[in-house]
């Protein structure tokens, strides 16, 4: 470790240190998500399971809740449910990384861990350089920076050239990027290595203006490529798409498209672009395979400039968390989200309710709380209108004539009532995970997902429901000990 590395972790330290009081007292701080200690946490970084042990490396500014010069912080678990605070994987310490060790990937390499980041570099007029980077351990917890293995930028493009997701393919490494234009078209380049060191660039195999896309944003952040079944799936967060219809009301999208990578011309052929997410915050999420086969995606929950100034935990000096991890399954052409299994053991004091009845407003005996899991199936006679009240703060309303389905809550700045909407056939099932300020709303079962924070009054625990017509359905809830 350098001198400057050692003095950057101590800072970070001491910030932990002087605000950890204020931050712990916050009643809005979660109990099963990930969060930073202090400041602000964003994207999931170097998201693997390596020698039995799962590792969540994220972006982290310890000086502050809001963007600047990225650290990595890094969690451990074995079970995806208890996890191990280690200490801090990457300071940005060196030339190469001086304004920010940025989001990237982490892969077993030569029987390391390793992890390929991209090292931020700005001058004093602002101007950007980018670096990809690569640190390796032995252990999994101390990291030894070997510095960058790509350092020039192709030609015809910006230095917004970032975010290098790796994996293995036939014996031969691949890294996908994130890119822009210099004429601001948001691209995925793919490059290819022998050893995981020196990178051959292969070019663009998506993006804005290529085919089938027409404009299509003016950054591509987060690219990640795997297979499922017999399918490519390339998930990508674009900046810059125009809202049509209920898609892409927020800052920034993060979504997918389902095709087949031509690794020898190289080409992704796709079809259309989805939302992964409906709700107001996920951005930037990452995936790994597991040992056990399964492809894990877990998300920020958050959004880059929307708002950020306006969450309540800014004054208390954090903000953002990221999401439960969730298995990938494919159904045709649509990605499946389903929170993994191991979230059960969390569980805790079920109450239970068989054909329940509802009718008008209903409040169901044992069903509130703050920290709970809560799921509704087997509906009865569909009413025209089914509305959930989360604790006076958010609410998820269908409505069977138009086919809509709407999450609903009050924003953080001027307390107006805000939406985002998806279209659904037919109501079949509700799987939710409430946090102390967060939302995570599995319908029929992972086809669609709401992410949302949202901020209650810390004593208002109340979960209500409202049917237009008398309807059954079966109810069940649980206390979550994260």
């Amino acid at each position: 470790m350098t001198e400057k590395e050692s003095i950057l972790i101590s800072q970070a330290h001491e910030e932990v240190a002087k605000h950890k009081e204020t931050v712990e007292a916050d009643p809005h701080r979660l109990q099963f998500h990930l969060m930073s200690p202090v400041g602000l946490i964003n994207d999931p970084n170097g998201w693997i399971q390596w020698n039995g042990t799962y590792h969540m490396f994220y972006q982290w500014n310890p000086f502050k809740p809001g963007h600047g010069a990225k650290f990595w912080g890094h969690y451990t678990s074995t079970d995806l449910v208890h996890w191990t605070h280690e200490p801090i994987a990457l300071a940005p310490s060196e030339w190469y990384e001086k304004n920010g060790c940025y989001s990237g990937s982490a892969v077993d390499l030569d029987g390391k861990l390793t992890l390929f980041y991209t090292g931020n570099v700005k001058d004093e007029e602002g101007n950007r350089e980018s670096y990809q980077c690569i640190a390796q351990s032995q252990d999994g917890i101390t990291f030894e920076k070997q510095g960058p293995v790509i350092d020039t930028l192709p030609s015809g493009y910006t230095a917004h050239f970032r975010d290098p997701k790796v994996w293995k393919h036939d014996g031969v490494w691949y890294l996908i990027i994130g890119a822009q234009t210099e004429d601001l078209q948001g691209h995925a380049l793919l490059y290819r290595s022998n050893d995981g060191r020196a990178w051959t660039n292969l070019g663009p195999i998506a993006g804005s203006g290529l085919a089938p896309l027409q404009q299509f944003g003016f950054m591509w952040e987060c690219p990640d490529v795997f297979t499922l079944g017999e399918k490519e799936v390339m998930i990508v967060s674009p900046q810059g798409l125009e809202p049509e219809g209920m898609h892409n009301h927020n800052t920034y999208q993060a979504g997918y498209f389902v095709g087949e990578l031509d690794y020898d011309l190289p080409k992704f052929h796709h079809g259309a672009f989805d939302e992964l997410d409906r709700g107001f915050e996920f951005y930037a999420p990452q995936t790994t395979e597991d040992e056990s086969g399964r492809r894990i995606m877990v998300g920020w929950m958050g959004v880059p400039d929307q708002q950020e100034d306006q969450h309540p935990s800014v004054k208390n000096q954090w903000i953002h968390c990221l999401t439960i991890p969730r298995e990938l399954q494919l159904k045709g052409d649509r990605l499946i989200q389903k929170p993994v299994e191991e979230l059960q053991q969390m569980r805790h004091n079920e109450v239970m309710h068989e054909e329940a009845t509802i009718e008008g407003h209903t409040e169901l005996n044992g069903v509130s709380g703050d920290v709970v899991e809560l799921e509704l199936s087997d509906f009865g006679s569909a009413p025209a209108f089914f509305e959930i009240d989360f604790r006076q703060e958010a609410r998820l309303v269908f409505d069977r004539e138009s086919r809509v389905l709407t999450l609903e809550r009050k924003n953080f700045a001027d307390r107006l009532t805000e939406k985002r909407q998806c279209h659904l056939e037919e109501l079949q099932s509700l799987r939710i995970f409430m946090d102390t300020s967060s939302l995570e709303i599995f319908v029929n079962g992972g086809e669609d997902v709401f992410t949302s924070r949202y901020f209650p009054e810390p004593t208002e625990n109340r979960i209500s429901f409202t049917s237009s017509e008398q309807t059954t359905l079966n109810v069940k809830k649980w206390e979550l000990r994260g």
